[in-house]
């Protein structure tokens, strides 16, 4: 089996639709996709009913965290959708990206770097908005030759000229909130140095002591000595180790299905969670449910 966990779709800030995105898993031999977009699921019902038959989708969510300054990122697979209080956080979450979004385009302005807000949100499409948004609108202005180029402490890294903060979930905050929708959590990419600062080992081992499910190891942001040690790490705090490609369609150089999860992995995630099963995709002949 070739599973992908990590995938986004316009829904948050990939350039594929939720259509596109599955159909081109399927055609690129995946077994199993997740559909992952930053702190909400509007790409689901959209997306189940297009799956093409021999392909599972995985339903999820990448939510945006905090820890001690730190931004980081959980995936959070199979949770209820509409269970109360995660969705609450989630909305809130992404009710701040649109003022962040405007106070990095201010900044950008008094560079100046002629970015205005109309083209951030004509790229952002009715996607969730964010940092890459604005990073693509750098690139079509020239700025910067590729959206990873806009990464940097020079324009929109954690910390750079141009970055904004936004709210973010505290990471023991979103297991709970996870768990209490009857998903499973997962830390994103812990250790993506090119994004930024990351958080500790030591705070990872915390996390898992909270009831962090896993830890993403294999992903593009890892090099080799990278994803051994997160191996290593994941077998030392009894957590599991992940892989997927983070698929942001032409947005990334990732391709679909570059990384992926051990088929025994993705079995103990669908044991672990109670808040919604993987559909199995039947040439988008079920009916979607609502997200």
């Amino acid at each position: 089996m070739r599973i992908d966990l990590h995938c986004h779709s316009t829904a948050s800030d990939g350039t594929d639709t939720p259509a596109e995105l599955v159909l081109k898993a399927g055609a690129a031999g995946l077994d199993v996709v997740a559909l992952t977009d930053h702190d909400t699921t509007r790409g689901y019902a959209e997306a189940i009913a297009a799956l093409p038959e021999g392909l599972t989708l995985v339903t999820g969510a990448e939510l945006s965290c905090r820890l001690d300054g730190v931004s980081m990122h959980m995936l959070a697979y199979l949770f209820d959708p509409e269970e109360p209080r995660l969705l609450a956080e989630r909305e809130l979450v992404r009710d701040d990206r649109v003022p962040r979004a405007r106070g990095m385009v201010a900044k950008l302005n008094e560079l100046g770097v002629p970015v205005t807000w109309e083209q951030v949100a004509r790229i952002a499409g009715g996607g969730s908005v964010g940092r890459p948004h604005v990073a693509t609108a750098l690139v079509e202005l020239g700025v910067v030759p590729t959206v990873n180029d806009a990464f940097t402490p020079h324009w929109l890294a954690d910390g750079g000229r141009a970055h904004v903060e936004k709210h973010e979930t505290d990471p023991f905050e979103a297991i709970r909130l996870i768990k209490g929708a009857g998903g499973v959590a997962v830390f994103a990419h812990p250790a993506a140095v090119k994004r930024g600062r990351t958080v500790p080992e030591s705070a990872i081992a915390d996390l898992a002591a909270a009831g962090l499910d896993g830890i993403e190891v294999d992903h593009m942001d890892h090099d080799p000595a990278t994803r051994a040690r997160l191996r290593g790490l994941a077998k030392e705090l009894g957590l599991l180790a992940t892989g997927s490609s983070d698929y942001h369609g032409s947005r990334k150089t990732c391709g679909l299905g570059e990384y992926t999860t051990d088929p025994e992995v993705y079995g103990e995630i669908t044991r672990r969670a109670t808040g919604a099963f993987p559909v199995p995709g039947t040439g988008g002949k079920q009916s979607a449910p609502r997200p």
